[in-house]
């Protein structure tokens, strides 16, 4: 029976399953996910490499799973204000200015391109949650009347992100709170915040 059939496996839990996570956090900081290999993980984590398979049926499930254990807010910001929600949000802890884990995204960028498996998994269980987060955020300004009934929150709400990482990863600016809060008051704010006569009707729509 192979490591991958899918049958149930007893658990590998509390601290030494802790343990395990943390040592495969370190080899993805250490190799990129491309280079990281569960022999690799299972000699950080000092552990054979049938135990690891005891518990996740790969390297998918189980750097998936330390990208998971990595602790993040669980709250939302709710200051009322639309930009102090986004202050908070991408400066924080898990945020656009946390240094581990802006090193954590580019130890997997690449296997975002070229594992199809990886790149379903970190986008269902790694970015759809945060991005469902960022959207609640526009969501409840659009409700408290901060932006205009028809701006488009799909693709408003990841702009941000993606400003701030196309000037991480091809301009080399590092992400830090005056940058975001820039992009915040001179790109987002403005765009959210058009009156209603600005945004376009769905005729008016290219």
């Amino acid at each position: 029976m192979t490591p991958d059939s899918g049958v149930a496996r007893p658990r590998v839990e509390g601290d030494r399953e802790l343990e395990i996570l943390e040592a495969t956090l370190e080899v993805l900081g250490d190799v990129g996910y491309d280079r990281l290999t569960m022999d690799a993980v299972a000699t950080r984590a000092k552990a054979s490499k049938a135990t690891l398979y005891r518990r996740w049926n790969g390297k998918v499930s189980l750097v998936i799973e330390a990208l998971l254990s990595v602790k993040a807010p669980t709250a939302l910001p709710d200051t009322g204000s639309l930009r102090e929600d986004l202050i908070a949000s991408f400066c924080g802890l898990g945020g656009l200015t946390d240094q581990k884990s802006v090193d954590t995204f580019a130890s997997v960028l690449t296997a975002i391109t070229r594992d199809p498996d990886f790149a379903a998994a970190f986008r269902r269980e790694v970015i759809g949650p945060k991005a469902q987060m960022s959207h609640v955020i526009f969501e409840r300004a659009q409700a408290r009347g901060e932006i205009p009934v028809g701006v488009d929150l799909e693709l408003l709400a990841p702009a941000l992100a993606g400003i701030v990482l196309h000037r991480l990863y091809l301009m080399g600016e590092m992400p830090s709170e005056a940058l975001i809060t820039r992009v915040i008051d001179q790109i987002i704010l403005p765009a959210a915040t058009r009156t209603a006569a600005a945004v376009p009707t769905e005729k008016e729509s290219p």
